[in-house]
């Protein structure tokens, strides 16, 4: 690796993971984007090349720009650096776009300053191009993105982040249908307010989940993946959603439900065996809606950000 040039691969997430809106999220290891990020003497931040999608390369309008401008603000660092982002996630796929790059951006320039930020701090400044992209600096999808497997937000305010173990045998299938739904809509669409009764069902499932995954109790996490308050208002502007969702579990899946604000669609599975047969199970019903559609089979990825030989 030069010294001041490093290349690295940043993964794709699901934030939310059916019951834990804005506070759960996991990294996964078949997708992601890739990076180019260099020092320079010039000051500042420049999008010298994106490919793969066509999302701006101005600074100040694309995620990794806004993110490593965060970042430079708090640095002593006297020169810039320059961002070659190779898009492998599609934008609106629901499967953390923005997050690899405003993740990839600040991780890489901690690791050429020589690491003086912490991953908390370095949350924060990717929180900056969540902010940009969707209106609000959230971080289930960067927590995972950066320190990989399973995170919980514990608070916002002040930032709490905590690592969640993950199951070995734990797998994740991903339906992408090719449509777009702008995180930004489709928080919209929201309730402000919940009923105590689907609070108590919520956090139940949350603290379900998380000790599903500390004990390795594939049947408990399948039992706590249900979403009482976000997925079924959100469902509503996914087609084929609820028999995707159907076939799925009967397939084997231990849970499904929308990934971050959709319009992808993830499942969970024990072994890859039930993965790939989830992943067939939801390509049949998009083949008979007739909508294109990507899949994705994937162990979790517990690392997070890797570095990639030049």
């Amino acid at each position: 690796m030069k010294t001041n040039e490093i290349r690295i691969f940043c993964p794709a997430t699901i934030a939310n993971v059916s019951c834990g809106f804005d506070v759960l999220g996991l990294a996964l290891d078949s997708v992601g984007d890739e990076m180019v990020v260099r020092k320079t003497t010039e000051k500042g931040i420049k999008i010298t090349k994106l490919t793969g999608q066509d999302l701006p390369t101005e600074t100040l309008q694309n995620v990794a720009g806004v993110a490593g401008l965060a970042l430079l603000a708090e640095s002593d660092h006297v020169g810039g650096f320059e961002i070659e982002i190779y898009k492998k996630i599609k934008a609106g796929s629901g499967i953390g776009s923005s997050a690899a790059s405003s993740t990839g951006a600040v991780w890489a320039m901690n690791q050429l300053l020589g690491s003086p930020f912490t991953n908390l701090e370095l949350v924060k400044f990717a929180m900056e191009g969540e902010r940009l992209a969707s209106g609000v600096a959230h971080a289930d999808n960067v927590a995972p993105a950066l320190l990989g497997g399973f995170t919980l937000v514990r608070s916002y305010q002040p930032l709490d982040i905590v690592k969640i173990p993950t199951p070995p045998e734990l797998y994740a299938t991903v339906i992408h249908p090719q449509i777009e739904v702008r995180t930004s809509d489709s928080r919209r669409i929201l309730k402000t307010s919940i009923s105590l009764e689907d609070g108590i069902k919520q956090w139940g499932n949350v603290g379900g989940l998380i000790a599903g995954l500390f004990t390795n109790d594939y049947d408990l996490i399948g039992r706590s993946l249900v979403d009482h308050i976000i997925e079924p208002i959100r469902s509503i502007l996914i087609p084929g959603f609820d028999k995707v969702k159907e076939e799925a579990l009967g397939a084997g899946a231990l849970g499904c439900g929308i990934s971050g604000s959709g319009p992808s669609i993830f499942a969970l599975s024990k072994g890859k065996k039930t993965a790939l047969v989830v992943a067939e199970a939801m390509r049949k019903v998009y083949e008979k809606i007739g909508v294109d559609y990507d899949v994705h089979v994937s162990k979790i990825n517990t690392q997070g950000i890797k570095i990639l030989e030049n």
